[in-house]
């Protein structure tokens, strides 16, 4: 498993380790990995060019003695000199190394500089920096935002925000950021994670020095030993009935397709029940579920036993669609809650108020409605609102996006890093919930069902979108749905280590 941790945790881990070693251990093992990496982003040290931008902290210090490094090298170094105040030690030795200097006003000077850089180094603001960059650092993100050159950042690009992921205004974007001790949470949370580039963890020792983390991310292994398995007694009972309630006479689509993440993700048996258009068009892309037409009036009580529900996807927000998530929000087994049901539950909240689990699955326009937020407001701070939902309404919440997270009161949020951007199509939500209520299904708790159907859906994906010999290509939500056995293959294999 991948942790993460805020700055604060870093900071007093790293400051538990300097107590026992020498002065300047970590700064000279944090620099000499970054010449390292500097040096593997140019085609030959000798000759290139090489540009600093130095702040006022020990990021501009690590960039310094990087930069003296390669300066030795052969690497014609300038460093742009921004903060108020420079690391001496890291200065001198980059000048006794024959590296150049310079103030950080913008002129022409600085940006023909900053042009003809092979690579450029963000160590202008550390872990502890929060809110918009200031001037002249401003200028200088953006400067390097129009560059050609490889931009490599110190720690955490600067402008991001390390423990949280929110950015405010400009921000530096890294092809490379060498992070070092431990991962920052904000670096796989977006929107900070999209500024982050090509992410490498440097081990500086902090390890036992560390507290429990409050943000992590499962890697394939941790996926694999938590995927329900049939055993030699198993049978679809025991393997998991889902009940899934979706669709509508002018939402088909949904219905197939929350019913296709549920027979693709392995549920024992899928029971699906709705009105009659949707449950003709499941009947025949699906056969393997057992459907039944339901009314508004009759609700789920003849539907079948279940171990779980999935409730939402399509089904409408009228009356007749509010009564029906009702009756299956009354029920004892855990619930998954998506799209309609939602817009539902945002307009009554107390469909969410019960004893048994509860699993929400919103996009932020959707958490929006639920926490009376703005939807750009959740976008720009994932984490605190995915942390808030689930503190707030009493369940687990999985928010969907391009960092998709998973918040349960009590537990680590967990970052799910699979996907692809092709995900961003109409319908792959509706597998998504499929998957998720199968494994609640087959007795995952709503935590790991959440986190582990992301995973998976992102792997799906990325399979059916992209080809090592071909390249990409766009993919449709049923393409997702499909490619899922495959992906469990891929797991179960332990070909994929992610």
């Amino acid at each position: 498993m991948l942790t993460a941790y805020t700055s604060d945790e870093i900071r007093a881990a790293e400051r538990a380790l300097m107590a026992v070693l020498p002065e300047g251990t970590l700064m000279r093992r944090a620099a000499t990995a970054l010449a390292v990496t500097c040096a593997k982003a140019l085609p030959r040290v000798y000759g290139s060019r090489v540009v600093l931008l130095i702040g006022s902290g020990d990021n501009g210090g690590d960039a310094l003695y990087a930069g003296a490094m390669l300066a030795r090298r052969g690497a014609r170094v300038d460093a742009v000199l921004a903060g108020q105040k420079t690391h001496e030690g890291g200065l001198a030795d980059l000048r006794r190394a024959g590296g150049r200097t310079r103030g950080g006003d913008a002129d022409q000077v600085l940006t023909d500089l900053i042009q003809r850089a092979d690579v450029i180094v963000d160590g202008l603001v550390g872990i502890g920096g929060a809110g918009a960059l200031r001037e002249p650092y401003a200028t200088l993100a953006g400067l390097t935002a129009r560059a050609p050159g490889v931009v490599v950042a110190v720690d955490v690009p600067s402008g991001v925000n390390a423990s949280t992921g929110e950015v405010e205004g400009e921000a530096i974007r890294a092809h490379l950021t060498v992070t070092f001790g431990a991962v920052k949470a904000g670096l796989l949370i977006d929107p900070g994670a999209s500024h982050v580039g090509t992410l490498q963890v440097v081990d500086i020792g902090l390890g036992s020095h560390l507290p429990d983390p409050g943000v992590a991310a499962l890697t394939g292994p941790d996926v694999a030993d938590r995927l329900p398995r049939p055993s030699a007694e198993s049978n679809k009972y025991r393997r998991g009935v889902v009940g899934i309630v979706a669709g509508s006479d002018r939402f088909t689509g949904a219905a197939v397709l929350s019913a296709g993440g549920a027979v693709r993700a392995g549920a024992g048996l899928v029971r699906f029940a709705s009105a009659e258009e949707p449950v003709r068009q499941v009947r025949a892309r699906w056969p393997e579920a057992v459907t039944k037409v339901i009314t508004p009036e009759e609700g789920v009580r003849d539907v079948g036993r279940v171990q779980a529900w999935v409730v939402g996807p399509g089904m409408g927000t009228d009356d007749g669609a509010h009564a029906l998530a009702r009756s299956v929000l009354a029920s004892d087994v855990p619930v998954l809650v998506d799209a309609d049901g939602l817009t539902i539950a945002a307009r009554d909240r107390s469909l969410l108020r019960r004893a048994a689990p509860t699993l929400i699955t919103p996009h932020t326009g959707e958490l929006g409605r639920l926490l009376d937020v703005p939807p750009e407001e959740i976008e720009a701070r994932r984490l605190h609102y995915a942390r808030r939902a689930a503190r707030e309404l009493g369940v687990t919440v999985l928010l969907k996006g391009s960092t998709t997270l998973v918040a349960e009161e009590g537990r680590p949020v967990r970052v799910n890093l699979t996907g692809t951007p092709w995900l961003a199509t109409g319908g792959t939500g509706d597998v998504l919930a499929g998957i998720a209520g199968a494994f609640l299904a087959g007795g995952l708790s709503c935590y790991d069902a959440a986190s582990c159907a992301a995973y998976l859906h992102g792997l799906a994906a990325r399979l059916a979108a992209c080809d090592p010999q071909e390249g990409e290509a766009p993919i449709a939500a049923l393409d997702v749905a499909v490619e899922l056995p495959g992906a469990i293959r891929a797991l179960t294999a332990s070909a994929w280590q992610l």
